[in-house]
């Protein structure tokens, strides 16, 4: 069900799905890369001003009588309230940990200076919480001057992250918009341009709707695209298959009312004439079984040519040995060479082509029973198979009377004179057979000495199978 679904989900869905998905997944990933890239650079912007503050502080504290002070104006910390949304927390005391100013709740640095270190004064980032409330914070372990050249303070800085977090999701929430807009925009134009894309199909579908059943004839969108084509070629070529087809059927039906109807005509007519007693019943039943051998002919010609458009239709070959299957059909209608008393000759090498084993047989049956229905009694005839570089070349000859030069280059249409009247539909299926396999047939009269003519030769050619 699934892979049926699949079949026929909408191209223009599918156009859509592929186009926006992975752009909108983009945006959202961007975002929240923005939005870290931006609470990282806002940090960073932050911890500078910290970082100033804490070494403002620092160089404030001095020794007065032996103890340190430190006496902070108002310009030391007021550049980090640029709002009410940050507090600013400092807290000073010497190294053994004696608290001497500021906010006594705030925790003390846990890291040790580095003593032996000749300018210990820097400073160092980190977070605590003051109070229940996250913060960052500076510290400072700041020289002193005073008997000791290496004495120090600790001075820590610490702002309230309310003011960070809140700068972020602001810069982030209008980074979030910009890109909502374009992704809208985005949609829109990938809609407007597929729309604008599948228009000639629309116009193909519409197109064909607005055609009666019986038209076939070939398709021509206007302004069809270059990728299109290839699916209107085919399209075409189907409608020429379907032309094909359609007019196989009506010479079909054609053929078999035309045909049919003589034979069955004059079979009434023999009918008629024995029920009166116009001659003795048993001429009248002779009479009539040649009826009936001729309709029966006819009947199977009409399905051969049936089934020739059949095999066409389909388009499956094979490599076929011309050789054994002429072989084959000389022992098929060895019955009828007997009956006459025909000097039959035949050469045939193994010659490979490409075709159908049926239809070539078929071609070599109908052309060599037309041989022997118009070769006199102890005449000759024969079938002789060669080669000609790529080509293979089938010969069936008779020493029968030839076919008139006027009705020579009709004898493979229906209904004319030497093609179905007297032999039925057999070189009709002939000339089908010929054509859909891409060879070529030829009949010419032979000609004697006298300039008499002294037999037919009917001349197939087909391209040979390289090994």
């Amino acid at each position: 069900m699934a892979h049926l679904f699949s079949r026929r989900r909408s191209v223009r869905a599918y156009l859509l799905a592929w186009i926006i998905s992975p752009i909108a997944l983009f945006i959202v990933i961007d975002s929240f890369s923005l939005y870290r890239n931006t609470l990282e650079s806002v940090n960073t912007a932050y911890d500078r001003m910290l970082i100033a503050s804490v070494h403002s502080i620092g160089d404030l504290l001095r020794i007065e009588n032996g103890e340190l002070k430190a006496s902070l104006p108002y310009a030391a910390l007021e550049i980090y309230e640029a709002d009410y949304s940050s507090r600013m927390i400092y807290r000073i005391n010497d190294l053994e940990g004696k608290f001497f100013d500021g906010d006594a709740d705030l925790p003390t640095y846990k890291g040790k200076a580095d003593k032996e270190a000749i300018y210990p004064a820097l400073a160092h980032i980190y977070e605590d919480n003051y109070n229940g409330v996250p913060v960052r914070v500076a510290a400072l372990f700041q020289p002193v001057v005073t008997n000791d050249p290496r004495g120090a303070a600790l001075v820590q800085v610490a702002e309230t992250m309310e003011n960070r977090s809140a700068l972020a999701r602001k810069i982030f929430w209008e980074t979030l918009i910009r890109q909502a807009a374009l992704l809208v925009v985005i949609v829109s134009v990938t809609l407007y341009v597929v729309r604008r894309a599948l228009q000639p199909v629309d116009a193909l579908r519409r197109q064909l709707d607005e055609r009666p059943a019986d038209d076939l004839s070939p398709v021509a969108p206007p302004m069809a695209p270059r990728e299109l084509q290839p699916f209107i070629d085919a399209l075409n070529q189907l409608m020429v298959r379907l032309r094909r087809l359609l007019d196989h059927q009506q010479r079909f039906v054609a053929n078999a009312s035309h045909q049919l109807r003589t034979p069955l005509a004059v079979l009434k007519t023999q009918l008629q004439s024995g029920l009166r007693g116009d001659a003795p019943a048993q001429e009248i039943l002779q009479e009539m079984s040649g009826t009936v051998e001729r309709a029966t002919t006819l009947a199977n010609q009409l399905l051969s040519l049936a089934k020739v458009e059949q095999i066409r239709g389909r388009g499956v070959q094979e490599v076929c040995d011309l050789g054994m299957l002429a072989r084959e059909t000389a022992v098929d209608l060895s019955p009828l060479i007997a009956e006459k008393d025909l000097d039959f000759e035949l050469e045939a090498d193994k010659i490979l082509v490409m075709g159908h084993p049926w239809m070539i047989g078929e071609l070599i049956s109908n052309l060599l029973h037309n041989a022997i229905r118009h070769t006199p009694v102890r005449g000759r005839l024969g079938i002789r198979i060669s080669a000609r570089e790529e080509v293979a070349e089938l010969l069936i000859w008779d020493s029968g009377e030839g076919i008139d030069a006027a009705a020579m280059e009709n004898v493979f249409k229906a209904f004319s004179s030497n093609g179905s009247s007297s032999g039925g539909l057999g070189l009709t299926i002939c000339g089908e057979i010929v054509d859909s396999m891409q060879a070529t047939i030829n009949l010419r009269n032979r000609l004697g000495n006298n300039a008499r003519v002294d037999g037919l030769d009917a001349l197939v050619h087909f391209r040979i199978v390289t090994d």
